[in-house]
């Protein structure tokens, strides 16, 4: 493993071979993650982003399992089918169950989510430890708290059967707190879901700062302030709009600033 290279020898030749559409979703895929890199979102190898190939075929892009996610490139993101059939494995490497248990069964389920990213944050798990979840305690939180999803735990997401209980308790929803586990949140691309997944953390990192204070004193939004902001914030939870890529593009931005290999 010591001497794995990360871009596939036939990297060049995959970009021949997949659609200009599917390579343009790769190459924002390989950019969630190494962003989520510099946010410091990562578990080590144990987490897992996807997006959906577009196209008839029920085929999504995930991570290799056993990299890192600044390791991952256009190039080495397997694509796999909702049964579990790898179409491409560039490195190998296989896929991580548990991965492939959670992404296939919200692609199966749920045609309009082209991206679906799953996190394992300090704040992010700690959040989901709370018998009540998030708190309408923040500008951050109310634009989710209306429309949060739960799921409990039922152990490491590795049986099959768990796959109908997670669809069921997503529903409609994009925005999932799997209970004593982490966050997830679906769009309809790779930057709605991003941008919801940034809201999200900073809505679990304000929930934990503030309870250092202790829960007594937390202040709740009230009633009609909450469904003001969820009305405000149907722009961005449906999808639309261009505060969607305006923060895509800082962001790439932002990333392109430590270079751009994820586009190999």
């Amino acid at each position: 493993m010591n001497s794995l290279s990360v871009v596939p020898s036939q990297a060049p030749d995959l970009r021949q071979r997949v659609s200009a559409e599917e390579w343009q979703v790769r190459v924002k895929l390989a950019a969630a993650y190494r962003l989520a890199a510099l946010f410091r979102w990562t578990d080590h190898i144990y987490t897992h982003f996807s997006a959906r190939v577009p196209g008839p075929d029920e085929h999504f892009l995930i991570n290799a399992f056993g990299l890192l996610f600044d390791e991952i490139t256009a190039s080495n993101l397997l694509k796999v089918d909702v049964d579990g059939t790898l179409i491409d494995d560039p490195l190998g490497l296989g896929i991580n169950q548990a991965g492939y248990v959670i992404h296939s069964a919200i692609h199966r389920a749920r045609p309009d989510l082209k991206a679906v990213l799953h996190t394992h944050t300090r704040d992010g798990a700690a959040v989901s430890a709370q018998r009540a979840g998030l708190l309408p305690i923040s500008q951050h939180a109310l634009a989710y708290y209306s429309r949060v999803a739960y799921h409990d735990y039922e152990g490491v997401a590795l049986d099959l059967d768990e796959q109908e209980r997670l669809v069921a308790n997503l529903g409609q929803s994009n925005i999932f707190i799997l209970r004593n586990h982490g966050l997830l949140t679906g769009g309809v691309s790779v930057e709605h879901a991003f941008r919801e997944l940034h809201g999200l953390e900073r809505a679990c990192n304000i929930q934990i700062a503030a309870q250092a204070g202790g829960n007594a004193d937390l202040l709740h939004a009230a009633p009609a302030a909450i469904a003001k902001v969820h009305e405000q914030a149907k722009r961005f939870s449906e999808g639309h709009g261009e505060g969607i890529q305006r923060h895509w593009d800082a962001l790439i931005r932002q990333l392109d600033r430590h270079g751009r290999d994820y586009q190999a």
